[in-house]
């Protein structure tokens, strides 16, 4: 049985992953406070809203989705309701494994996990990093449920925060270029729905090739750099804008504040 906690977008997003590789209804509970939201869910999905307890007290594998502050209050309520070899998964960013085994009582197997936005479109990128009592089939089943929802890399968890400034807050470093893109060919006299498509295409049809294996993103950048050309002019300015250390400095920027929130 696997039990979600948190019935919002992220959660939805997983419930929706699960029963769409195979999981049946029948084997997924769901626990969200809102009880109109608990009714959208139940009635959307076919499945078993219950109280976050229940969900505890049943779950093989259980998910929780809340929200950061939140969380702290939630594994306090938990404790003791978690049955023993229940794999813990949480997918609340800064939560640390050590964390979670703090507040929950005996050697529970518990999984940190990062995913992002993209996941809600079942095209995310997930990191997981377990913790000390989880063994390698327990990491393996966590991973397999939140492949539901796009691709997992299993990283150490000293780079979680790495994880987070670069996947977790990585779409919106494109959701910025394809804005800036969008506006500049509206400023040239396109209408904005022939800019949109255009870029949008330009980028997921150069993501999709940067997914090849053996793909480079220099060889691929050079592959569309002619000499004395307009994108070698491009290229030139944004060098001389200082764009490239502006995207460093922004990834290291965000990787310092997850280490604050971490932190607490």
């Amino acid at each position: 049985m696997i039990a979600i906690i948190g019935g919002g977008k992220m959660g939805e997003a997983l419930l929706a992953g699960l029963l769409a590789t195979g999981h049946e209804p029948g084997g997924v509970l769901v626990a969200e406070p809102d009880p109109a939201r608990s009714e959208a869910l139940r009635q959307r999905y076919g499945v078993s809203v219950v109280s976050p307890a229940e969900s505890a007290g049943r779950a093989d594998a259980l998910i929780l989705a809340v929200k950061p502050q939140d969380m702290v209050d939630l594994l306090d309520r938990l404790d003791g309701a978690i049955g023993a070899g229940t794999l813990v998964v949480s997918i609340a960013a800064g939560i640390t494994t050590s964390l979670l085994e703090k507040h929950l009582s005996g050697e529970v197997a518990v999984v940190r996990a990062m995913p992002n936005t993209p996941a809600l479109v079942g095209r995310g990128m997930t990191a997981v990093a377990g913790g000390a009592h989880t063994t390698a089939d327990q990491l393996d089943h966590a991973e397999s449920l939140l492949r539901s929802v796009g691709e997992v890399v299993r990283v150490a968890e000293r780079h979680m925060d790495t994880v987070t400034a670069i996947s977790g807050s990585g779409p919106a470093y494109f959701y910025f270029i394809a804005e800036t893109m969008i506006e500049a060919g509206v400023a040239m006299g396109m209408t904005r729905e022939a800019a949109k498509k255009l870029v949008t295409q330009t980028i997921g049809g150069a993501a999709a090739m940067l997914d090849d294996p053996g793909a480079h993103p220099v060889v691929l950048r050079e592959a569309v750099t002619s000499p004395g050309g307009t994108t070698a002019a491009a290229v030139r300015e944004l060098e001389r804008h200082g764009v490239r250390t502006a995207f460093t400095d922004a990834i290291e920027a965000a990787r310092e504040r997850s280490r604050e929130l971490s932190e607490g």
